[in-house]
């Protein structure tokens, strides 16, 4: 009766396993769709997927951290992606990246503080002839120098002083 009783246990806990797999694996989708809808995943939507899902607040929030393409926090008007493919590498992404770090005082995968600039750092943007580059929003920059950064930088600032 003991063999019978612990092999139904163990099947009971293999279909426990096996629910709790299929949920987990509704995660990855629920907190693409709610990072759509806001451009990041807020605490109250990881409470909501871990509600749907059945998992806890603390998996979904791993599931979260662990995947680069989720934002815990809301990014900014602006978002910056700095190339750092072979060729932007090699030109010099690295200088323009700090030189971004520094007039911006964030750091990459953060928002400055009054939230007009995120900064992100990207494995390859498909310009490599105008190396080093990034992007800033929808405007591609090509042979970019950090010397440049201050100058790009203050038009963006201007409009958003401006509105």
């Amino acid at each position: 009766m003991n063999e019978l009783s612990s092999s139904a246990q163990r099947m009971e806990a293999g279909e426990r396993a096996q629910s709790t797999a299929f949920s987990q694996g509704e995660i990855i989708p629920l907190l693409q769709e709610a990072q759509e809808e806001c451009g990041f995943i807020s605490e109250e939507q990881i409470d909501e997927v871990a509600a749907v899902t059945g998992a806890s607040a603390s998996a979904v929030y791993g599931v979260a951290t662990f995947y680069s393409q989720f934002r815990l926090q809301a990014p900014g008007k602006h978002m910056i992606r700095v190339c750092e493919g072979t060729a932007c590498h090699v030109l010099g992404a690295k200088d323009v990246l700090q030189a971004l770090e520094m007039n911006l005082n964030i750091g990459v995968d953060e928002t400055t503080s009054d939230g007009l600039f995120s900064l992100e750092s990207v494995r390859c943007l498909g310009c490599c002839s105008l190396a080093p580059a990034m992007v800033i929003d929808d405007e591609t920059y090509g042979r970019v120098s950090p010397d440049r950064i201050s100058e790009i930088l203050s038009a963006y600032r201007k409009e958003a002083a401006n509105e």
